[in-house]
């Protein structure tokens, strides 16, 4: 049941465009995705409708691109549409595992996309496609919706200023996250402020290499990443609650992806997390952190009908993340920062 009301979702969404007023990412096959997920498939054509009003139609193409040219229009906004008509193409020839492989290298450097929600798209797309092979096969609506963020990923594509190659000063993520300089200039928009980090010293430092131990495995070193990125939110979130949400969700949808890639793309996934996280971090940190207000331990069982209540889309996919970090962990205070997180958003 589950299952089909999200294929609705997206079918019902397939000739929405990936954006709005020229920036503004469209959410609503993101946040479907978690609402469903967290059992709330009742109510999510209801929450669509209140999103309505935030969709713009699918872009038109302007001129085809080639399996062998993608170079040139790669991370060209203006291309959008032939993007997105470009991989409708390649995942109705070819399984939707095999294009991913071949494009993930492609798309990762330029992981700042759309301000990372290339990739977020992407990560709940994988999502929603492995839950529907454990119930038979790959459903044509969400290969349609892996392809539409892989082509959103292509458009915006934006790579972020080159990282060094020497040891971070800390093996903790979180202590490393504390230790990433800020962008001076935070008054303007995330592309504006994602080039200052050529310019910014300590830049290359802190996004050179991951922190934490090198032999864990690769889904605990992501995890890692995503734990501490979330917490952190507790503490700094009050500078810009929306933007600093995606140094949680960034990696936590390169975590989605990893079980479909090869070893050979690990690493490569892992510093792209880090360098998405860092980048976030940099841009959108206050100056100062400031402790949560103090409340009653949050339920995990009612954490997304909160989220669905409030009806922000950046709110349910934080407690989507939240849960996901909850559940490996166990740990009480993500959710506790996830409410806080929620709050923030609304209010805001």
């Amino acid at each position: 049941m589950e299952n089909g009301v999200l294929d609705e979702v997206y079918q019902r969404l397939q000739h929405t465009g990936p954006e709005r007023d020229g920036w503004l990412s469209n959410h609503a096959p993101m946040a479907a995705e978690a609402l469903v997920r967290h059992g709330h498939a009742d109510q999510v054509h209801a929450w669509i409708d209140g999103y309505r009003d935030r969709l713009s139609e699918r872009p038109r193409g302007i001129q085809r691109i080639s399996a062998g040219e993608w170079r040139d229009p790669l991370g060209d906004p203006v291309r959008t549409g032939d993007w997105l008509t470009f991989f409708e193409r390649q995942l109705t020839e070819r399984p939707w595992r095999e294009v991913l492989i071949q494009w993930w290298p492609r798309l990762l450097p330029g992981v700042a996309a759309g301000a990372t929600h290339g990739v977020i798209r992407v990560g709940h797309a994988v999502r929603a496609l492995l839950d529907s092979e454990q119930d038979g096969t790959a459903t044509p609506a969400r290969v349609a919706e892996l392809g539409a963020g892989l082509g959103y990923w292509a458009a915006r594509w934006q790579p972020l200023a080159p990282a060094g190659k020497g040891p971070y000063r800390s093996s903790d993520p979180r202590s490393a996250l504390d230790a990433v300089p800020r962008v001076p200039h935070q008054r303007s928009g995330i592309r504006n402020r994602l080039a200052q980090l050529a310019d910014l010293p300590g830049w290359p430092e802190s996004a050179g290499a991951v922190p934490g131990d090198a032999e864990t495995n690769a889904p605990d070193r992501i995890a890692a990443i995503v734990e501490a990125a979330a917490l952190r939110f507790g503490t700094h979130g009050h500078g810009n609650p929306v933007m600093l949400v995606h140094a949680t969700t960034a990696p936590n949808a390169i975590a989605r992806v990893l079980p479909v890639l090869p070893a050979a793309l690990w690493e490569p996934s892992i510093q792209a997390a880090w360098a998405a996280t860092a980048a976030v971090t940099s841009a959108y940190s206050p100056a100062e952190a400031r402790p949560m207000p103090v409340r009653g331990a949050t339920d995990p069982a009612d954490l997304m009908a909160r989220g669905l209540h409030d009806r922000d889309s950046h709110g349910i996919k934080f407690i989507d993340a939240a849960l996901d970090v909850h559940r490996r962990t166990g740990e009480q205070a993500v959710l506790d920062v996830a409410t806080y997180a929620n709050d923030l958003i609304v209010r805001g």
